[in-house]
């Protein structure tokens, strides 16, 4: 019995002739604890697409960035990382609240290499590792239930330019982001944004906004 295909799956994979290679993989590559590999390469990334499901049932995909080491291997089948300042939507958050499976994809776009898991999320009041991450709104801890890792050869080779200003960092202030300058949601900001935009550039219209953005100043 399969832990990660279904019919759909099988159907076709039988018309591909891939049935016995995929059988063989799943022996093979599949893992349901982290080993030191697995630990390096998670707690190297600056970045992940995090998988998750809303409330009717459609899956959407977010990227999370941080520092180098923002996302934790607690212990040999559970990561934790934290949920930073956003739009205030809380769309991924909300999800995994409702719909704790989720899927992460972790990527080093320069060797290359990529490794995926499959787990369940929680997020539970005041976790002590809130005290560790400057400015994080909550704590997401994921249960293991699968990981492996991807053949690396449709990925493309990347650089890093350089690590957004916008990420928390110790006794340092962050800069308020540019989209809550726009005009037009200064009378619905949470408190702790209010009257800011004044002393980081003024306002701006939502075009204005758009055009920053284009040009990457946003």
């Amino acid at each position: 019995m399969s832990e990660i295909y279904g019919e759909a799956h099988r159907l076709l994979q039988g018309n591909f002739g891939t049935t016995d290679m995929a059988t063989r993989l799943e022996e093979v590559i599949i893992k349901t604890e982290f080993d030191e590999a697995d630990v390096a390469f998670v707690e190297s990334r600056d970045m992940f697409f995090l998988s998750t499901v809303d409330h009717v049932g459609r899956p959407t995909v977010s990227y999370k960035g941080g520092d180098v080491g923002f996302v934790r291997v607690v212990d040999s089948t559970t990561l934790a990382f934290p949920s930073y300042d956003g739009n205030g939507m809380f769309y991924s958050m909300g999800n995994l609240h409702q719909n704790p499976s989720v899927g992460i994809l972790f990527i080093d776009f320069e060797v290359p290499h990529r490794m995926r898991l499959q787990g369940r999320a929680s997020i539970v009041d005041d976790d002590p590792l809130l005290q560790e991450y400057s400015e994080a709104d909550l704590i997401v801890r994921v249960s293991l239930e699968q990981t492996w890792v991807n053949c690396p050869r449709y990925i493309h080779r990347y650089k890093k330019l350089q690590t957004s200003k916008y990420v928390p960092k110790p006794d340092v202030e962050t800069p308020h982001a540019v989209w809550k300058r726009i005009d037009a949601v200064q009378d619905v900001l949470p408190e702790k944004d209010q009257g800011k935009a004044a002393i980081s550039g003024g306002e701006l219209t939502f075009e204005e906004y758009v055009e920053l953005q284009r040009k990457g100043d946003a």
